[in-house]
């Protein structure tokens, strides 16, 4: 056996052929790693497959729960979503995955770990710094971004090797999906004017049969625990969610981002549980925090959201958000009834033991008991230096 590379082998077009283009261009033996992250796939068949391409070895990890756990509960307390839309569906994976090819790499000695992203993608920077960050005597080698083919190349290229390939040039979209959601590009969709075809769609493609409209999502500090009180690992709720939210088609997005490389692109989503959990969690952080710790919440989750798209979720700064959010996630717990309709979900209740929710405040009836004869007062001080301004200055010209 020569030198191993780990390969980051998902089981597509790009992955499968790196195997074969790794042994003949780089002489490297290749150990395919495949972590199930919830992707809902035949992985016993990706391993199987990787081994047909050449792998020396293939392996496949079960890391649902540490991926809900760990990083999905940490993206619903951040509210992340990346430009205020985008809810980290394959940026929430690139930092496990790469914690379990250092794992592999450091088991069978090897001295070099590779991943399939392009050349312009996020991938190969979220990748390549999380591996800088935990590994940074291994060699990362990006055999997709070195070998100079475009996709219709890469498909013959396999081809001709006998690579067995899921990707052909009539279905020419590239997919990566998780338990958090699925992201779809390429193909006739690289032209921003051209709606989504319907056959792109999978978590969202059923129609709702006999199932409820209604569903109640309890939380305990910010991180949900049950569904219509059934207690719940959080990868179980979030793939139940997934099912009946994508049912009623709920979870479409369909965006042109901002790229960390600095191009936009135009990129499919479906993420039907994430949609519905990061909006149940806002109305619920809505009745339980403080108002200018939520407003600070706001500016710093979508700072934690940019720092995971951009791969760095091993880093201090976003270190040290986590401990403000897990300090500002501890009074959200409490329940969310949330409603659905064809293509559409809305927040209909939400209550909470911490709730900061005072009726006797914030009614109009009889039972008012807010002191009306003290806003005159504040309201004067707080309009105080704009009263200055306009007097000595001049009021203000409509």
């Amino acid at each position: 056996m020569g030198d191993l590379v780990v390969l980051a082998y998902s089981g597509g077009l790009d992955t499968s052929v790196a195997v074969k283009w790794l042994q003949e261009e780089r002489g490297l033996d290749v150990v395919a790693l495949t972590v199930d992250v919830g992707q809902q796939e035949d992985l016993e068949e990706a391993r199987e497959r990787a081994l047909a391409s050449g792998a020396v070895h293939a392996e496949v990890v079960d890391a649902r729960d540490a991926f809900a756990d760990g990083f999905i509960a940490r993206a619903i307390k951040a509210d992340a979503r990346y430009e205020n839309r985008y809810p980290l569906v394959s940026s929430l994976s690139r930092p496990l995955i790469a914690q379990h090819l250092v794992e592999v790499a450091r088991r069978h000695g090897a001295r070099a770990v590779a991943h399939g992203c392009t050349g312009k993608g996020n991938d190969q920077v979220r990748f390549e710094v999380s591996l800088a960050a935990l590994a940074p005597e291994l060699e990362v080698l990006a055999p997709v971004r070195d070998w100079g083919m475009d996709r219709e190349a890469t498909i013959e290229y396999g081809r001709a090797r006998g690579v067995a390939l899921t990707q052909s040039k009539e279905n020419p979209y590239s997919i990566d999906q998780n338990l958090w959601g699925r992201a779809v590009e390429c193909g006739e969709m690289e032209d921003p004017w051209a709606g989504p075809p319907s056959d792109v769609w999978a978590y969202t493609a059923g129609r709702a049969e006999s199932l409820p409209d209604v569903v109640v999502i309890g939380f305990e500090a910010g991180v949900p625990t049950s569904l219509d009180g059934e207690q719940l690992p959080l990868a179980v709720l979030v793939d139940r969610l997934n099912h009946l939210a994508g049912s009623w088609q709920v979870g479409r997005i369909d965006m042109v981002e901002n790229r960390r490389v600095g191009i936009k692109s135009r990129e499919v989503y479906e993420a039907p549980a994430a949609v519905v959990l990061l909006e149940a969690h806002r109305q619920l952080e809505d009745l339980t925090l403080e108002r200018e710790l939520a407003h600070t919440k706001i500016e710093l989750g979508l700072r934690w959201a940019t720092l995971v798209y951009d791969g760095l979720w091993f880093s201090p700064l976003k270190r040290a958000l986590d401990a403000f959010i897990d300090e500002a996630s501890r009074p959200v717990t409490g329940e969310v009834r949330v409603r659905f309709a064809p293509n559409a979900f809305w927040v209909e209740g939400r209550r909470a033991p911490t709730s900061l929710y005072d009726f006797e405040l914030a009614t109009y009836a009889h039972e008012d008991r807010f002191r009306h004869a003290d806003a005159a007062g504040f309201v004067r001080l707080f309009g105080l230096g704009v009263r200055t301004w306009a007097l000595r200055q001049g009021p203000v010209r409509p």
